[in-house]
């Protein structure tokens, strides 16, 4: 029985067991809020790996994945990175928004991503063979690339590639009252506002499911389910004025 909440949109269980049985690495990309991170942890515990998780940024180096040396009272060692953990230890080294990462740092990605398996650690001279159960995952929300910030195709095609999209209504109603306790015509409102912001234009950002589940927890807490809205949905997607006041009217239409 598992202690993490999934509800699986199609065959991405089975696809991640099958890749995961096969040594091969995986590639998940979808929007913000709709359970990448989510599928990984749920993912880690279905198979038993422990799950590394490296939120990737702009100053993220080769060094915080792999390791570096360090200095205590008994002179200098060398201390594991994340990436080396689950190489060495196996589990599932899960590198999430890996297109943020320095371009140099992803590279020493690339032995680990095909049939060789391999982690090669210059300070150390090192080169590690992967555990049976290591597991390279990455992940990315295709919304935010750009010309500077993509994935090579050479990279992606080291990967199998699972795309995640927010749920069908009726699995994100589930979600939602599950994950926030609301009752199903709470769920359902919440729900249909959040397909009524996905279809305008004007959001750059489209509402989360994670963002549905803040709003019905807020609501099980004793707020108004408007002003639940407001301040977990609204004020999180737009800093303008004007599209605040049309996402205030639209929630309106549903809780007032």
């Amino acid at each position: 029985m598992s202690n993490i909440y999934y509800k699986p949109q199609s065959n991405e269980v089975e696809l991640f067991k099958a890749s995961a049985n096969m040594k091969l690495p995986v590639l998940i990309k979808g929007p913000t809020g709709c359970g990448k991170t989510r599928f990984i942890e749920y993912m880690g515990e279905k198979l038993g790996r422990k799950v590394y998780t490296v939120v990737c940024h702009d100053d993220l180096s080769a060094a915080d994945l792999v390791g570096r040396h360090l200095i205590n009272e008994h002179g200098t060692f060398w201390q594991d990175g994340p990436l080396t953990k689950a190489v060495r230890n196996g589990g599932i080294c899960y590198l999430d928004e890996i297109v943020e990462a320095r371009k140099d740092t992803t590279v020493v990605l690339h032995s680990l991503a095909d049939y060789r398996r391999v982690l090669p650690i210059d300070r150390t001279g090192e080169i590690i063979e992967a555990h049976k159960d290591f597991m390279l995952v990455v992940s990315y929300n295709p919304g935010y690339q750009n010309l500077l910030k993509g994935m090579k195709p050479s990279t992606k095609q080291r990967f199998i590639s699972l795309e995640f999209t927010y749920p069908k209504e009726e699995i994100e109603k589930e979600i939602v009252i599950k994950e926030s306790g609301v009752d199903e015509k709470i769920a359902s409102k919440l729900v249909l506002i959040a397909a009524s912001i996905r279809n305008l234009d004007d959001t750059q950002e489209a509402v989360s499911t994670r963002l549905l589940v803040y709003a019905g927890k807020l609501i099980v807490e004793g707020f108004d389910p408007y002003e639940a809205c407001v301040h977990s949905i609204i004020y999180s997607l737009s800093d303008e004025a004007e599209l605040i006041e049309v996402l205030k009217k639209l929630v309106k239409l549903h809780f007032i």
